[in-house]
């Protein structure tokens, strides 16, 4: 067992722990031989999808379905099943789907599981660099099986701080964000995975990540995973629409402040 869980949950944590072992493994193969994949256009040249994306979420959606046939379902690449249980599970097969087709090693697999409308169990696998986060809610977060914690130590000027941007977003808005966080000293990166990112936040190696608009798949793992290591998180999809998406804010719970002023202030001036 991967972290202490609540007892209701054990049988589907270990499950979803050793599915996601096998989903990574595919994925890997799969990225061994990315020039030859086929790649498809969605909104844009940037989103897009892949065989092996959809090969790796109907391995874990059938795999789900087969252990629990009761519990519902919402994927990135083949959308939803009803539940006739308390529980959802929420999939990004790849994470990241631009990296892996371009070969670069930035891209994860992210699971999450809902309970009644809050998530309760985070899964974030990283096969390139064999690293495994887990989170259950009220039990702590850990990689690789060891307790991880925010960077409670670091600041906006000393840390940095990943920015996540998509079409969905204007340009302009993610200009001015990161433009007075050099102005104000500080550091971004940007990553080509938004969850891998809010899980380097849950292990000190980012300061924070912000992205004006996510949908559920790429972030409720990442987020419970930055909850239970100690930090804070806005509330994402706080009408209870996990379909509608939007803003992620994740950090050390000592840029709060500072970190929600420099995205107010970008806001405003994005519209003026």
């Amino acid at each position: 067992m991967p972290v202490n869980a609540p007892a209701h949950l054990t049988a589907r944590i270990e499950a979803a722990h050793a599915i996601l072992a096998e989903a990574g493994t595919r994925a890997l193969a799969y990225f061994a031989e990315v020039e030859s994949l086929a790649v498809e256009a969605k909104a844009n040249g940037q989103d897009v999808v892949s065989i092996a994306d959809r090969a790796v979420e109907q391995l874990v959606r059938g795999r789900l379905a087969q252990a629990f046939p009761e519990d519902g379902f919402l994927g990135e690449e083949s959308g939803t099943a009803p539940a006739r249980s308390d529980f959802v599970w929420v999939l990004d097969p790849i994470d990241g789907t631009s990296c892996f087709v371009h070969g670069i090693a930035n891209w994860c697999v992210a699971l999450a599981l809902v309970e009644r409308g809050r998530t309760v169990a985070g899964f974030i696998l990283d096969p390139n660099a064999q690293e495994t986060f887990i989170a259950v809610h009220g039990a702590g977060a850990t990689l690789n099986g060891r307790p991880i914690r925010v960077d409670t130590r670091t600041d906006l000027r000393h840390g940095l701080t990943s920015v996540g941007a998509s079409f969905r977003v204007p340009a302009q808005l993610i200009a001015a964000v990161i433009r007075r966080l050099l102005e104000a000293g500080g550091m971004f990166v940007r990553g080509g995975s938004g969850a891998l990112s809010l899980a380097h936040v849950a292990c000190g190696r980012l300061a924070a990540y912000y992205e004006p608009h996510m949908h559920a798949w790429d972030c409720l793992a990442g987020l419970l995973l930055i909850r239970e290591a100690g930090g804070w998180t806005h509330d994402f999809a706080a009408s209870g629409d996990l379909a509608a998406g939007g803003p992620v804010i994740g950090c050390a719970p000592q840029l709060c402040e500072d970190l929600l002023g420099l995205i107010e202030a970008a806001r405003m001036e994005a519209l003026a």
